[in-house]
């Protein structure tokens, strides 16, 4: 039997999910369910019923390091060799679509997932996502890059508005995506909870239509995040194909009702159904259940590979003093004594919290690691601070203590972020790492002796101590096999590689967002534009801890002999030392003087290049579609525009030694930029007006006011401040349990932190069909404190909704 032929209650109940990580098939039409599972660095293959958040247990799996620590890699190759791990675990527990890559744009350093997330810019995101993708498909398996698009805070994540200026949409936030869907082929695609300027992301036509699909060319299926649909009739006309997890039958009885009417098509419910039929198609395989385990071949090989990811993605961010004043340590010399310290050293935190944990296959600490290597004495370890906790004294002369003796020619000590600071469901509230660690590596440094800080976070921190230690290495959140790639780098085994993918700012003011982040309101205004990252600081001439693209080696490079042509650029980079190594060739791109506004330059390729000792590389990396085009909003089109632009090559954002220039012909003039831009032409993004915001949006821009009447769409959280007793009391009782068991368990209560970001119309998306539309009404009554006539109209429609939902059920089986 053909699709077309089934009934439209059949078509319509395979657009949402059956359970909650599985699709309804049909079985008369021969289209089979197909298994859904997290997996941005890990399989999270549920057991049981299971959840969306991380909290029921899951099968052993390899933990590889997260996205934003892959980034610093910047070597999409090495992205598809841990994905190809990645879709054959998947393949093997019995999973047909992974959820994963997470590549969303680092738009401020204190967003909870982006640990999660690549980088903040789109070439990097998009070229590292590519590999991803391309690795896990080899296998068969599905990849569903998220979260499409433009998500940037946890706060209010299901119930916030991201107002962005089109430009800005399409040239930052969108670009990453278009690359990945360009180059990967992508076979679905997980939009974002968020509503985009006005429209939420699972049903904007502009968005997943004229864009992904007319534009792009994507011929995937799109799917919600968990409970991120609103409205399933709007989500089948603007490109929606499936959402999950599973609203039971209200969904269905929606999309026939909207037939019956005559306000949705029955060819729409084909198409979307057409997606959903091709997508169990792609990744249907026979032979492997539900209880299969990963086998202890592959469950060794893919650890080692995830500790080849992690030694070429650790970035060496310090060693020795420019001013010779401190004297590199690193590698550790042969017959080096090494004192420990560090809580981290011993229990090791490799990932952060939320949907992306994983149940790792094998864990490892530094501390075990460095005792395992030759010609290195560990001589004692102290816990050095409390983990989830504040100052110790005790620890910390303890350490002191350690790390004075003679016995000790280096301290490694290993600090950084706990579990609760990084985790889906909420964001960071500072970028400082706890007190009492900052206090321990002053105290250590105080000693005169060498300390080696390994950094242990998924995003930038502060970092008061810099100039007092001697070298400073960042491992990111590196996966079950972090602790023993982190011990070959520091002593010499691994050539340390990566590079920042992101900017690290001296401190949190220094954020272009960090007036308006995050939004705490229905809107979060975009306003600083263009201007993110290392396009804000580069422009805007704000000094950085650590630039964009930075990375120290044991090795030297030179680059030199820069040319250029009408398709891209060549140049020569030697290795300049006895150790082989790797540098991250980079090319930034400065717009043509007189031209449309942009940052004063970006990036728009880059090149990892390993060389062995005293070896010579010529490098070419190429023009493309991306290189010199800008996004014209008034026609809609991508233009270039004909003149001069400057290139440079380097290590770094702002170590680019090497510049040319190269005359462009485009398809339109030099478009001078409008004066009334004002300080966003000098990329100034806190002094804006709201006439400059008025300008660079296209139309006036106001935050609104504190909510006064509560909506389907306003989160429980927000109930604090309702006039109604009942649902004023639901929210700050929520709200202080979590804070409660944060602080007793160090760990974030993802369910109640869901909860407390959920909207009521999740209620109905999120329950297994318990809830409808109507019964979130009755919900909303009592959250504007007209909570008995709430309760009496839930009542009423819980019955109603029953014998609806029993009516479909028969319908469907009697097929």
């Amino acid at each position: 039997m053909k699709l077309e032929e089934l009934s439209v209650t059949e078509k319509a109940a395979m657009l949402s999910g059956g359970s909650e990580w599985d699709s309804r098939g049909n079985e008369r039409a021969g289209i089979p369910s197909f298994v859904m599972s997290d997996g941005p660095h890990g399989v999270r293959r549920q057991l049981g019923a299971g959840d969306h958040l991380g909290i029921g247990a899951s099968k052993p799996a390899t933990c590889f390091p997260t996205a934003g620590t892959v980034a610093n890699s910047w070597d999409p190759a090495l992205a598809e060799k841990m994905g190809e791990a990645l879709g054959r675990e998947a393949h093997d527990l019995g999973v047909n679509v992974l959820l994963g890559p997470g590549m969303n744009i680092k738009r401020n350093p204190l967003c909870g997932r982006n640990f999660e997330y690549y980088s903040e810019d789109p070439q990097v995101a998009g070229r590292m996502a590519a590999g991803l993708v391309k690795g896990i498909q080899s296998n068969g398996v599905a990849s569903c890059p998220k979260h499409f698009a433009v998500n940037s805070q946890e706060l209010r994540r299901q119930a916030s508005n991201s107002v962005v200026d089109e430009r800005t949409l399409r040239e930052l936030y969108l670009t990453g995506f278009e690359i990945m869907v360009r180059e990967a082929r992508p076979w679905a695609i997980m939009t974002s909870y968020n509503q985009i300027n006005g429209t939420y992301a699972h049903e904007n036509k502009h968005l997943l239509t004229e864009i992904l699909r007319q534009e792009w060319g994507f011929d995937g299926t799109v799917i919600s995040d968990w409970g991120g649909s609103d409205s399933a009739v709007a989500a089948v006309k603007a490109g929606g194909s499936l959402e999950m997890p599973s609203p039971g039958y209200t969904s269905v009885r929606e999309l026939v009702g909207a037939v019956q009417a005559g306000t949705l098509a029955e060819a729409d419910i084909n198409v979307r159904a057409g997606e959903v039929a091709k997508l169990a198609e792609r990744t249907h395989f026979e032979g492997v259940g539900r209880d299969d385990l990963m086998a202890d071949d592959v469950a060794k090989d893919h650890h080692n590979i995830a500790r080849h990811v992690a030694e070429n993605t650790s970035v060496l961010l310090k060693n020795g003093s420019s001013d010779g004043k401190i004297a590199p340590v690193l590698p550790l010399k042969a017959g080096t004594r090494v004192a420990v310290v560090g809580d981290m050293a011993e229990t090791a935190r490799y990932q952060g919290s939320g949907s992306s944990k994983v149940n790792a296959t094998d864990e490892e600490n530094l501390l075990d690691q460095l005792k395992k290597i030759d010609g290195v004495e560990v001589t004692g370890y102290q816990q050095g601070y409390e983990r989830h906790g504040g100052k110790n004294n005790v620890l910390v002369e303890d350490a002191v203590a350690l790390a004075a003796a003679d016995t000790t020619d280096v301290v490694v000590a290993v600090v950084g972020l706990d579990e609760r600071s990084e985790s889906e469901g909420l964001d960071r509230s500072t970028m400082a790492i706890p007190e009492g660690q900052n206090d321990l590596v002053k105290a250590l440094a105080a000693t005169g002796k060498p300390v080696v800080v390994v950094l242990v976070a998924g995003s930038p921190v502060e970092l008061p101590w810099f100039d007092d230690v001697s070298a400073l290495l960042y491992i990111g959140l590196s996966g079950q096999a972090g602790a023993s790639a982190t011990a070959r780098v520091l002593t010499g085994a691994v050539n340390p590689s990566g590079h920042l993918a992101e900017t690290w700012p001296l401190k949190y003011e220094d954020v272009p967002s960090s007036g308006w982040y995050p939004a705490i309101g229905r809107d979060a205004i975009y306003r600083e534009g263009p201007f993110v990252g290392y396009r804000y600081y580069e422009t805007a001439g704000v000094p950085v801890r650590f630039p964009f693209g930075y990375g120290l080696s044991y090795s030297e490079f030179t680059y030199y002999g820069l040319t250029s042509d009408e398709k891209g650029i060549t140049f020569t980079v030697t290795n300049d030392s006895d150790i082989a190594g790797a540098t991250v060739a980079q090319m930034y791109v400065r717009g043509p003087v007189g031209g449309a506004m942009r940052p004063d330059r970006e990036l728009k390729g880059f090149k990892k290049v390993f060389l062995g000792a005293h070896e010579t590389k010529t490098v070419t990396i190429p023009f493309d579609r991306y290189t010199f085009r800008h996004y014209d909003v008034v026609p809609g089109t991508w233009k270039t525009e004909t003149g001069e632009r400057e290139i440079l090559v380097g290590d770094s954002v702002e170590n680019l030694p090497l510049s040319t220039t190269q005359m462009v012909q485009g398809d339109i003039d030099l478009c001078p930029p409008n004066p009334v831009l004002g300080h966003y032409l000098k990329g100034q993004v806190k002094d804006v007006t709201d006439n400059e915001m008025t300008a660079l949006f296209g139309h006036g821009v106001i935050a609104p006011g504190k909510t006064v009447v509560f909506g389907e769409n306003d989160p429980i959280s927000s109930w604090k401040d309702s006039r109604g007793f009942v649902a004023r009391t639901v929210a700050k009782v929520l709200a202080n349990k979590e804070a409660k068991v944060r602080q007793k368990t160090g760990q974030p209560d993802l369910n109640i932190l869901f909860i407390l970001n959920m909207p009521p119309r999740a209620m109905c998306k999120m329950t297994q069909g318990m809830i409808d539309s109507a019964m979130v009404q009755a919900v909303v009554k009592i959250a504007n404190g007209h909570t008995f006539r709430g309760a009496g109209s839930f009542i009423a429609g819980y019955f109603r909704n029953i014998s609806a939902n029993k009516r479909v059920a028969k319908e469907l089986e009697n097929k």
